[in-house]
């Protein structure tokens, strides 16, 4: 008798939420670096005065939409293996776009490349800030929202609230800190004023935190469980 051929592996059994919110998650991650190259404007507050954020913070509070969904979902480990795996399509698309830019010559009837170049290139310092940020703020962000209100199913929208009020500030802080200490703003000659940019920076991303964080976490935690029953 000729020996029998092993039988293959059963497939790997993936939720459905999870498989669809991995795919959106990277997306979203290369997405929102490209976004940011426009700022946008939140109109004129009371308080506050005129106000603008990057436009990849729209995609970025999706990000933590998504982890903390995921996490409501299927748990803390299960969360923070999304955002590291959040890593590679950063990592390559940031290697992508600076072997086009710096590599690729443009074709002879192309006259965008200075344009394009600018919009899209960052420096490595920018890179590693983003990277930096992303990663301890994202982590945080499902640390505490995991650990609020003793675990999964109570508070669902106030744990998503507060938890991605802390992770807004500390991204903003760090990859501001990292990308301009130092650096020599060429109108006037003086350092950046990092106070002021945080300032700015911290106070629109946490309006836009309280306006799309709460509602958004409902969507997708309601839709994960639809996903997969």
């Amino acid at each position: 008798m000729e020996p029998q051929s092993p039988s293959p592996a059963p497939p790997l059994a993936i939720p459905r939420s999870l498989f669809v919110f991995s795919l959106l998650y990277g997306g979203l991650a290369v997405l929102a670096g490209v976004l940011g190259t426009k700022l946008a404007s939140l109109g004129h507050w009371p308080m506050a005065g005129d106000l603008a954020v990057e436009s990849g913070i729209f995609a970025f509070l999706l990000l933590v939409v998504l982890s903390s969904a995921v996490s409501e979902l299927h748990g803390q480990a299960t969360a923070n293996r999304l955002v590291r795996y959040g890593f590679i399509p950063l990592i390559v698309s940031m290697c992508l776009l600076t072997f086009v830019i710096h590599v690729v010559p443009p074709a002879p009837f192309w006259s965008d490349q200075d344009a394009f170049a600018r919009l899209l290139g960052q420096g490595a310092r920018m890179q590693f800030a983003g990277l930096v940020s992303y990663g301890v703020s994202q982590t945080l962000n499902v640390q505490i929202f995991s650990r609020m209100a003793g675990g999964r199913g109570k508070l669902l929208m106030f744990r998503a609230w507060v938890a991605s009020l802390f992770s807004q500030v500390v991204d903003t802080v760090l990859f501001i800190t990292i990308s301009f200490t130092g650096v020599v703003d060429q109108a006037s000659g003086k350092p950046m004023p990092i106070g002021a940019i945080m300032e700015g920076q911290i106070i629109s991303k946490l309006l836009l935190s309280t306006i799309m964080v709460p509602p958004f976490i409902w969507f997708f935690v309601r839709l994960g469980r639809k996903l997969d029953s």
